[in-house]
């Protein structure tokens, strides 16, 4: 029996992992070199990498949920559906104001704005490629162990 296991191109997982590289170093080159004040400088360090780890943390909910209702199991407690959720809203909004509310040149805001969802963006794609290498990995153990040991030419 033949099973046809999907996997990403090296070319796809070579770019993701440069543009996830590249929005890492965008943020850092605009947060090093944020005029104004220390305070102002932590939070949005703060923010961004409490968007970081929320965004992570929201597409592996996400693909656990639809896991677990394609298989009819039962997904997350209702009670951390909600804590994942708020916590990706909360930190992706409170970002958006410190930005907003920081006293500095718009162009400036207008580069870390980008900069920041672009992180966000590369974060979602970067969980998602690496989370359907782990499936395919699981799915050819499972077809190595099913296969018989008797193939050897």
């Amino acid at each position: 029996m033949n099973v046809m296991i999907h996997r990403d191109t090296n070319a796809w997982q070579v770019q993701v992992w440069i543009s996830f590289a590249i929005a890492v170093f965008l943020c850092g080159v605009g947060l090093a070199y944020l005029p104004g004040k220390d305070l102002d400088r932590a939070f949005m360090v703060m923010g961004y990498f409490f968007c970081l780890t929320t965004a992570f943390v929201l597409a592996k909910f996400v693909r656990d949920a639809e896991q677990a209702r394609r298989e009819g199991k039962p997904a997350d407690t209702p009670m951390f559906r909600y804590v994942v959720w708020t916590s990706f809203f909360l930190a992706m909004s409170l970002t958006a104001w410190g930005l907003l509310r920081m006293e500095i040149n718009e162009t400036y805001k207008a580069f870390l704005g980008v900069s920041w969802l672009y992180l966000i963006t590369c974060a979602f794609t970067l969980a998602k490629t690496l989370r359907d290498r782990h499936e395919a990995d699981r799915s050819e153990a499972r077809a190595s162990r099913a296969s018989p040991a008797s193939e050897v030419a």
